[in-house]
């Protein structure tokens, strides 16, 4: 499967996915779910949405946003320095759709989007995950993020908060 930078234009069908993939979980508290305007708002700041398709439809995606000094920046909670704030990454969300899991998606689209970082110069690669979505822990903590905190984010939602310093 071939991991393809989206462009505005697939948003609708990112959008689509996400809704159909989060209906089935046990929980919406599990996906912190973005709204359509907020995921066009992802590209207009800098950063990267990927996608694979089977026959001709979405299946999967990720994202990777460049905070840098904005807000959402979760680089001051983990203590980093102001002047290294434009040098954080954030694993934003990832969905797979049923018919495709077990392929080992979520781990590539770490080690892709840490190769992104890297590429772009950043230092940290921070990301949040539901304390009871056991595969994306697993998945973060395979590929070298540990926890740093948890707190309620995302209008309430408990978060593990994970953290991996590029080197």
């Amino acid at each position: 499967m071939e991991l393809i930078r989206l462009r505005e234009q697939e948003i609708p069908q990112v959008q689509e996915l996400m809704v159909d993939v989060v209906s089935r979980l046990p929980s919406d508290a599990l996906y912190a779910m973005d709204r359509i305007e907020a995921l066009y708002a992802y590209l207009e700041q800098d950063s990267e949405i990927y996608g694979v398709y089977e026959a001709d439809k979405l299946v999967a995606f990720t994202m990777l946003a460049f905070p840098a000094l904005s807000e959402s920046n979760l680089g001051r909670e983990f203590g980093v320095p102001e002047s290294d704030l434009a040098k954080v990454a954030s694993l934003e969300g990832s969905i797979v759709h049923e018919s495709v899991r077990g392929r080992g998606l979520q781990r590539h689209f770490h080690a892709w989007r840490e190769q992104r970082s890297r590429e772009k110069g950043m230092k940290y690669l921070y990301a949040t995950v539901h304390p009871d979505n056991g595969v994306s822990r697993r998945n973060l903590e395979a590929a070298g993020l540990t926890v740093q905190f948890s707190r309620l984010m995302y209008g309430g939602l408990p978060r593990l908060c994970y953290a991996k310093r590029l080197e």
